[in-house]
């Protein structure tokens, strides 16, 4: 790669550019962590794999790490999915299971596919229900296109386009007003079919992008909930709008393992001067699992532990602490960083600062000083070593605003430690690769991330080089326009320990 040379003439930045560039091991930890154990769902055996996995190459590289308990899940394994339309013709679906969805066992389950009525009010919908026994039922909204907006607009003529955006507006505005008119929303419909006696639900979450649906979890606790690319999902709705009275079988196979405890996997390397000092590099390890969770948070995780391993090796003796996270159910509402932050005051009160990476595999491009007063100061000297090949593309926002949620910087930042967000370029990640199907290892960009991996490195030995402590004074926040009252810091949330658990 051609990376200018660093800004100063500073050893161990040169060190820690010529071991990324020279040596990377991202490309073999990609592989291992994503297609050997595969996505990183809380509470499956594949989550605990990964934990035991990153521990053990951190004690390859002989730095100290190890798995921390912070809650409890419900524990879930996904099987084989195969969806087959037997009538008017066989072909076999794409789509799978949603998480936590109890097995429908080798045999599975065939049925008929029915849509959901247009109706009047909620009368009408409930004595409609009796028709869903023992029927598949379709539960999301039609498109029109499966097309991608930027696809009409490069393609489409002008008059195309609008005539096609009114036309599919105008339908999602009636598909949930006809929801509201049955008395349910789209979180709340599958429940009341599941208890009519549908043998199934049927959905197609579409994230607007070619072949991407969104894969989260069902809401069913008896019956199969799959969902279906979008292709396929329109067809068979086609199908059943013609009175083709289309039949689909289902074989949906999971195991339900009862409950497991969860970790988060901390490494560190121990400071000489401050240890008592910590510099925080952070990333989300769990994912959903409709991929194998590549850019959500994968391309994070790499990033975090090759700058681990570049730094033990050209930056052993840190004049700080330097301490990695690989948190878990980030996913469920940041809760294995908020669990750290609830349990180690000790370590979060002594935070020089943190650095956290997970919107996808783009090179970083912005950088917020969070809210934080002085983080022009800090953060800019930090910076300025950085080859100029990566922080060009860098803009930077100060003071910038405090995130509320998002990513786990936010558990940090709530509780007052100065605490970034790497943010990077998006790759078309929140409609292609983003909780999706489609966030697989052929997503990553691995010239990016390897840049990810040196900007990391380096404002981590800034940070622990820094002979002062990095100021957390917050800025005063400006008047809410919207309420008229004074917008407040993010205060400290605690986490979710009990996951999917019945009390």
């Amino acid at each position: 790669m051609g990376f200018i040379q660093a800004q100063n003439t500073d050893a161990v930045v040169e060190s820690i550019v010529k071991e990324a560039t020279e040596n990377s091991q991202l490309e073999r930890l990609a592989h291992e962590m994503l297609d050997v154990i595969g996505p990183r769902l809380v509470g499956t055996p594949q989550m605990k794999q990964a934990n035991d996995w990153a521990v053990a190459q951190y004690d390859k590289w002989d730095i100290s790490a190890r798995n921390e308990k912070w809650g409890q899940w419900r524990a879930w394994e996904r099987g084989i999915t195969h969806i087959d339309m037997v009538y008017p013709r066989i072909q076999t679906l794409d789509g799978m299971q949603l998480a936590w969805n109890p097995s429908t066992g080798s045999k599975g389950v065939t049925a008929e596919v029915i849509t959901l009525p247009t109706v009047k009010d909620s009368i009408e919908f409930n004595n409609w229900l009796k028709n869903v026994k023992g029927k598949f039922v379709m539960t999301s909204m039609y498109q029109i296109t499966g097309r991608p907006d930027y696809n009409w607009e490069e393609f489409a003529t002008e008059e195309s386009f609008t005539k096609m955006k009114k036309v599919r507006d105008s339908l999602s505005t009636e598909w949930y007003a006809n929801l509201r008119r049955m008395g349910y929303t789209s979180r709340s419909i599958n429940q009341a079919l599941e208890t009519a006696g549908a043998a199934g639900i049927i959905t197609s979450y579409w994230s607007k992008a070619f072949g991407s649906n969104k894969i989260f979890s069902a809401r069913t606790e008896k019956i199969p909930t799959v969902d279906i690319e979008l292709e396929d999902y329109s067809m068979l709705y086609r199908l059943v709008e013609s009175g083709s009275k289309p039949r689909v079988k289902i074989v949906a196979e999971s195991k339900d393992l009862g409950v497991v405890d969860t970790y988060n996997t901390i490494a560190e390397i121990k400071g000489t001067e401050k240890p008592n000092e910590y510099v925080v590099l952070s990333a989300h390890f769990d994912s959903w699992d409709g991929g194998t969770g590549a850019t959500d948070n994968g391309t994070g995780t790499l990033v975090m532990m090759e700058a681990m391993r570049i730094l033990k090796k050209v930056y052993p003796n840190p004049k700080r602490t330097i301490l990695v996270g690989h948190w878990g159910s980030e996913e469920q509402g940041l809760n294995g960083s908020r669990a750290f932050v609830e349990d180690h005051p000790e370590i979060v009160k002594n935070i020089q600062a943190v650095f956290n990476q997970d919107n996808g595999t783009g090179r970083v491009v912005n950088l917020s000083g969070a809210g934080f007063l002085h983080a022009y100061e800090y953060l800019s000297r930090w910076l300025e070593p950085v080859p100029n090949e990566i922080s060009k593309h860098i803009e930077t926002n100060f003071p910038g605003s405090p995130s509320g949620g998002g990513s786990d910087n936010a558990s940090f930042l709530a509780a007052g430690a100065p605490s970034f967000n790497l943010s990077s370029l998006n790759w078309s990640y929140w409609n292609y690769t983003w909780h999706t199907n489609r966030d697989t290892y052929d997503k990553i960009v691995f010239d990016d991330v390897r840049s990810n991996a040196i900007l990391t490195a380096i404002l981590v030995y800034m940070a622990c080089e820094d002979p002062n402590r990095a100021s957390s004074e917050k800025i005063i926040l400006p008047v809410n326009s919207r309420t008229g009252e004074q917008r407040t810091w993010p205060e400290p949330r605690s986490p979710q320990r009990k996951g999917g658990i019945d009390d």
